[in-house]
């Protein structure tokens, strides 16, 4: 079987890296409407990595660039089809897994790279597992946080029981735009409402939903949820994407497709960090992967949530950043 070396380390937490500006930012164009925007940020003649961020329709922030020595890594980051710069904003059609598996392909060969480190969190882990899957000779590494499989078990638990029993408070205010006849099928009722034609509607669902996820996403509770969550413009990209995938279950061929297919990355060095508390993406999906993927490490933090802000997420991605650059 094959063992990867991890660090060990009983050292003070780390935290983030300064903050770093791109030295090149652009859109690419696709086969679709869509045009991708990509910024390039630390040593041009660094480890490449490909920053890979939630959601759907997340978008990247600054503070993704901080997770990664800028000496040491040149940093790719990319909006991913309908959010954040890329344009156009919220739109679904040709915003599949598989076009964006097929956009990463293509902003690799536009950076000229032959191999990366693939690094995302929460809906970013389920993107960097399906591309290693489908191109697992252009991944050197995985970095992966707060484990998504896209199954319907996680998907029942965060938008229709379970979660809501952890935080009744927020649910109150996520069920709110939904009439009690329609509460049988949340992601249903939200997904008529997103695409609907009624366009104060679909802006009262997109902050209702947007806002469900910002207010689970810490240990902290709904006082922590972040400031973006609740901003309309980035709610509604957000909200219509997700809601899209998920009731797609992810363009998956079937439930599970993940694990099913572990064998074709299980030779790619890999850590998982998972928060002990995370909501969004309960640690039964780490816990069911690393089960299946024994030789990946799992890194569960014991004071964490979702939030990739956590102290101890920070600390455990900078070991894991760190860690992939000596590689």
């Amino acid at each position: 079987m094959l063992r990867m070396a991890f660090p060990v380390t009983d050292s003070p937490r780390r935290d983030l890296y300064p903050d770093i500006e791109p030295f090149a930012a652009g859109r690419m164009a696709t086969e679709s409407v869509h045009e991708i925007y990509f910024e390039e940020c630390g040593n041009p003649n660094g480890r490449p990595v490909l920053v890979l961020h939630g959601g759907p329709g997340g978008a990247c922030n600054p503070g993704m660039r901080r997770y990664f020595d800028p000496a040491l890594y040149r940093i790719i980051l990319f909006d991913q089809r309908g959010c954040g710069q890329s344009r156009p904003n919220a739109l679904l059609e040709d915003n599949t897994t598989w076009t964006l598996i097929e956009d990463i392909e293509r902003l690799r060969e536009r950076c000229g790279v032959d191999k990366w480190v693939v690094f995302g969190g929460s809906w970013g882990s389920t993107l960097s597992m399906a591309y290693a899957i489908t191109h697992p000779e252009r991944v050197m590494a995985l970095v992966l946080r707060g484990i998504f499989l896209l199954t319907q078990k996680e998907l029942h638990w965060f938008y229709q029981e379970g979660a809501s029993m952890i935080f009744p408070d927020a649910w109150e205010r996520f069920v709110a735009p939904i009439p009690e006849a329609e509460r049988g099928d949340l992601m249903g009722a939200y997904y008529k409402r997103l695409t609907g034609a009624d366009r104060q509607a679909q802006l009262d669902c997109a902050v209702a939903w947007s806002s469900w996820e910002g207010e689970t996403v810490s240990v902290q509770g709904p006082d922590a949820r972040p400031d973006k969550f609740a901003e309309p413009e980035f709610a509604l990209a957000f909200a219509r994407i997700e809601c899209w995938y998920f009731m797609n279950r992810g363009f998956f061929p079937e439930d599970g497709w993940i694990l099913k297919n572990i064998d074709r990355i299980r030779h790619i060095p890999t850590w998982i960090a998972q928060g002990r508390f995370d909501v969004v993406t309960p640690i039964d999906g780490a816990w069911r992967l690393h089960r299946a993927w024994p030789e990946a490490k799992l890194d569960i933090v014991g004071d964490a949530g979702h939030a990739s802000s956590e102290p101890g997420i920070i600390d455990s991605l900078i070991r894991a950043t760190d860690w992939a650059a000596r590689l």
